[in-house]
């Protein structure tokens, strides 16, 4: 069995995946961190690991950039591959106050300035939520990791660059943590699949104060939020 986006057959993929946006981060976190890991995929080069964490299955897969790539990888891990939860570490820019860089969030929901959810045809403005069972064994796990978390709320947006002035401000006023991209389209999808999602992001820039960290410390040094989401795959 495989898609049009993933080479993997039925059994490859464990039922918890973790889920970068760069596929290089899911290589690092298979080499670094698992045991055994064997590559199921290599299609369009989003490579996909799947391997042992302290005896359990895990995956680590990419999901690539934005909305609609993550709406493709997390949907066919739902419906084609069984995959029970899927748990998004990525990187966000920090827009409240006093986000620092290095700072790790966990989305307890996102909203968006997206059109996704204008698929479901729903009656009003639907509000994409993380699983809570996934959020609270999350933060089980970094407090027993000794390791500071912020939970709140993000923006999930479609835009990167703004052609005219950024709204982030004005998300920033209503209490939102982080901006990243993909989390609003991954939370809606599991809603829809009876499945559970978690976004648990470091923050990489913080745009409203011009401060970033490098590419290559964004691949390879959020450690924290790798050791997190793999101690969470261990309650399951």
């Amino acid at each position: 069995m495989s898609t049009p986006h993933n080479a993997a057959r039925k059994g490859d993929i464990a039922k918890t995946v973790l889920m970068p946006g760069d596929p290089l981060r899911a290589k690092f976190i298979a080499e670094t961190y698992l045991e055994q890991p064997v590559c199921y995929n290599t299609v369009r080069n989003m490579l996909g690991y799947t391997g042992l964490y302290k005896g359990i299955p895990v995956s680590v897969q990419g999901s690539g950039m934005g909305m609609p790539s993550m709406g493709i990888y997390s949907y066919e891990l739902f419906h084609e591959y069984d995959v029970d939860r899927i748990i998004r570490i990525g990187t966000a820019g920090g827009v409240c106050d006093d986000i620092k860089l290095r700072d790790v969030v966990m989305a307890q929901a996102a909203c968006t300035n997206s059109a996704y959810a204008s698929q479901y045809g729903l009656p009003g403005t639907y509000a994409p939520i993380a699983d809570f069972s996934l959020l609270e064994t999350a933060v089980k796990a970094a407090r027993e990791l000794n390791i500071a978390v912020r939970v709140g709320n993000i923006l999930s947006s479609d835009i990167f660059y703004y052609s005219g002035e950024s709204d982030l401000p004005r998300w920033a006023k209503m209490g939102i943590l982080a901006t990243e991209m993909e989390a609003a389209a991954l939370y809606m999808n599991a809603a829809e699949a009876g499945k559970q999602a978690l976004c648990i992001a470091t923050i990489s820039d913080c745009p409203l104060r011009g401060e970033a960290l490098s590419a290559e410390e964004r691949q390879y040094t959020f450690s924290q939020m790798m050791e997190i989401a793999l101690e969470t795959c261990t309650f399951f």
